[in-house]
């Protein structure tokens, strides 16, 4: 609680400091209300990795297997003198061979407050972006994990109360930002985001320095371990970008096995860093470059002891029929080693090129994560098609390749073909 009244002093005394704020822009009358959004239907058909061992652990026994997902996203804002409505829905309908799913959830819900243009207050479920890399981002403490599959796509937030206060300044230092924020934590209010009971406290501070885009970022203790972070953003010509995140994690828990099953629970303080740049070419082609240092991750003899363990356990139901080891391994890979990125290091390049050749409306790209502790790497292609008007086409082939006990090598799929229509209104 006495972490609460802190940040509730900061509100109050950020109040007065937005009465100083002079904002010299014209003002932009808003419509009162403003709706739109998108329906699109995604079937897609993977090719499975019969060798791999996240494939012995679902026991899928078949070479391919198929999704179709229909969804429909809907996006509405509400402006009413100082105060706005924000939503964003989400409901989907995903069937496989195997299956049925249907999701239907608010991804953000919240209400705004601007009495002034340097102060404004959110209270509801509201996605927030910290940190400035495209595929990952080590400084999110308080947002959801990025696919860096689909690095653009949207995602769900949590619910929580958070204030901006803002000052512009004459010089070097050009602007300041503040956002403080409290998440509170529940078996009925974001319960996926840690331990119960908790409302944790976060913050942001925003500096334009010199052309140069600079956060401070923390997390107190709560749900979750305390961590803090920095990161920036600079043009260093009209065309070239660079980026970079640094995050420290105290007292993170890990669990660990071996090739036999022994499980350990190690808890130290980690380093998360990235480093990346953006190129955009005169010929209206866009390469992104990032390395990813992930301080959560596993080791590759870390991970080479959970594979063989899989083995072992695959070996063990053959010879008896018996599936706990299995099981075992699956709870495993639901806790940490199952994550889309569960190693240390990773390099990420992306290359789109608009239009190329005179082809209109055409934008076709080319990206690869690549793991060089174990030279396995993903590539995908995509093809992205704007001609007609309202619709979106886009086909996307995910290509995995790895060695045996390699990260990329032991994923369930060989290949995924994914087919996106997408109807904007």
């Amino acid at each position: 609680m006495k972490r609460v009244s802190v940040l509730c002093a900061c509100l109050l005394a950020g109040a007065a400091w937005a009465e100083e704020y002079s904002f010299d822009a014209a003002e932009f009358e808003k419509k009162p209300f403003e709706f739109g959004g998108y329906l699109e239907y995604k079937p897609e058909r993977a090719w499975l990795n019969r060798d791999g061992a996240f494939y012995a652990l679902n026991g899928l026994e078949r070479s391919t297997f198929d999704r179709n997902a229909a969804t429909l996203k809907l996006n509405a804002k509400y402006n009413q003198g100082i105060a706005s409505f924000t939503l964003r829905a989400d409901a989907e309908v995903r069937r496989d061979e195997l299956s049925s799913e249907r999701i239907k959830r608010f991804d953000e819900a919240y209400v705004s407050l601007k009495p002034d243009p340097g102060f404004t207050l959110d209270t509801g479920k509201q996605a927030l972006k910290w940190g400035k890399g495209y595929a990952w981002n080590p400084v999110g403490f308080v947002e959801r994990p990025k696919d860096p599959n689909d690095a653009e796509l949207a995602r769900e937030g949590y619910t929580m109360v958070a204030a901006d206060f803002i000052r512009n300044f004459d010089g070097e230092l050009r602007t300041i930002a503040f956002t403080p924020l409290l998440l509170p934590v529940s078996g009925a209010v974001n319960s996926d985001f840690g331990k119960p009971g908790h409302v944790n406290v976060a913050a942001k501070l925003y500096f334009l320095y010199r052309d140069t885009d600079i956060d401070l970022v923390y997390l107190g203790r709560g749900s979750r371990t305390p961590r803090f972070g920095i990161d920036f953003s600079r043009n260093l010509t009209s065309n070239l970008e660079i980026h970079g995140e640094w995050a420290r994690i105290t007292d993170f828990e890990q669990k660990v096995t071996n090739a036999s099953g022994a499980t350990t629970t190690q808890r130290e303080s980690v380093t998360s860093s990235l480093l990346g740049l953006r190129y955009l070419c005169e010929n209206d082609a866009t390469t992104i470059l990032e390395y990813y240092r992930n301080g959560t991750g596993y080791t590759q003899s870390q991970m080479s002891d959970f594979y063989r363990f899989v083995d072992n356990g695959l070996s063990q139901f053959q010879a008896t029929a018996s599936d706990a080891l299995l099981h075992q391994a699956l709870n495993l890979a639901r806790g940490g080693y199952g994550r889309p990125n569960p190693m240390r290091n990773y390099v990420y390049a992306k290359i789109s090129q608009k239009e190329p050749f005179d082809i209109l409306y055409f934008t076709p790209s080319f990206a690869a994560i690549i793991n060089p502790g174990d030279r396995s790497f993903s590539l995908t292609p995509e093809l992205l098609y704007t001609g007609i008007t309202n619709l979106e086409l886009r086909f996307r082939l995910y290509m995995l390749n790895g060695d045996a006990q390699t990260e990329f090598g032991e994923k369930q799929n060989l290949r995924r073909a994914e087919l996106f229509a997408r109807y904007y209104f």
